[in-house]
């Protein structure tokens, strides 16, 4: 796991690169917020798509609300950078879009996007 601080525009951002699943299930997700946390102080985490498991973008496992959940629990705002096109699912597409409406997880693109949307929340 590569962990990167970045500040910009007064936001303390953790921007997370790993070519393994680091977030599998609930409990490594909290893992990972508080290594975060004790590691940086930052309240924001961008992650890689590829540090999170497969089955996150499986709606119909529950395992995206579970996880989010514990982001939003600890005042996380969290966001997801990579590419999506490879996904077909609706519900997902509609998933990522309303989350992108919203404050606290972000679905994005690149890392500068994860990092810019974070510092602009």
């Amino acid at each position: 796991m590569n962990l990167e601080n970045i500040k910009e525009n007064g936001a303390n951002i953790a921007v997370i690169f790993s070519q393994i699943p680091l977030i599998t299930d609930t409990q490594s997700a909290l893992d990972l917020i508080m290594t975060v946390k004790y590691d940086t102080g930052a309240q924001r985490i961008a992650i890689n798509k590829e540090a999170i498991a497969e089955e996150f973008f499986i709606l119909s496992s529950g395992l995206a609300g579970d996880i989010l959940q514990k982001f939003i629990n600890y005042q996380i705002k969290f966001a997801i950078y990579g590419d999506y096109s490879k996904y077909t699912s609706k519900p997902l597409k509609d998933f990522i879009y309303e989350s992108n409406c919203g404050k606290d997880v972000f679905f994005l693109a690149s890392k500068a996007e994860a990092v810019h949307q974070l510092a602009n929340v």
